[in-house]
């Protein structure tokens, strides 16, 4: 098997690491994260350092890929840029678990992760570093861009668009042809009815939007 190592520690990384294992396709070397001491061992496997020691990882480890399993959209698609910059070659890899459900036609862009239970119907696009969370629904025709996440349970209808960095919450419906712009969190169990635009917070059902919010802005 190939060489990779992932990048973060929190219980994303551990959920990730249990579907890299099942999937068999990858040996994990370790876990990059700089807030933990090298040699500490998490969710089994060692730390190896911080991100700025991967070019030398990537030769002392003959890595194939990495895999970046941090939950928080902004934070993964920093951690990426900053990889990519640093290690152009490096591919990142993408993880499918063997109960999901994808259908011939879906597009599954680079480190992209679908837990396990999840269903992805006919003629689905997914970005690049998305998160399709544990039994979560995306229907026909329906897009993820880059960095964007469905939480467990997220149902879409057909047709629906998630924008870049996009979070759905758990639990929450999206009903057909339902736009969300980029950089929005729709919250925990809502009912979207209608499309809303960038950089909103919005729950409810219906959901309506509450406020604004701030590039920067955690989301959660």
């Amino acid at each position: 098997m190939k060489n990779i190592c992932i990048i973060g520690s929190s219980g994303h990384a551990g959920a990730a690491i249990d579907v890299i294992e099942k999937e068999g396709r990858y040996c994990i070397t370790g876990l990059i994260d700089r807030f933990r001491e090298p040699n500490e061992v998490v969710h089994g496997y060692p730390i190896l350092g911080s991100e700025d020691n991967l070019p030398e990882l990537c030769n002392s480890l003959a890595l194939y890929g990495v895999f970046v399993a941090i939950g928080d959209n902004l934070v993964r698609s920093r951690v990426v840029e900053y990889i990519k910059n640093s290690c152009p070659s490096l591919p990142f890899i993408t993880a499918v678990h063997p109960s999901s459900s994808l259908a011939k036609n879906v597009t599954v862009g680079d480190g992209t992760i679908v837990m396990s239970g999840v269903s992805v119907n006919a003629g689905c696009t997914i970005g690049e570093s998305c998160i399709l969370n544990t039994g979560a629904s995306l229907d026909h025709d329906s897009t993820m861009k880059d960095f964007s996440s469905i939480a467990p349970g997220v149902v879409t209808g057909g047709n629906c668009v998630i924008g870049q960095a996009s979070a759905i919450c758990i639990g929450a419906t999206l009903v057909h042809n339902v736009h969300i712009g980029d950089n929005s969190i729709i919250g925990a169990a809502s009912l979207v009815l209608d499309s809303m635009g960038p950089y909103v917070i919005a729950y409810g059902s219906p959901a309506k939007v509450i406020r604004k919010r701030a590039p920067d802005d955690k989301y959660l």
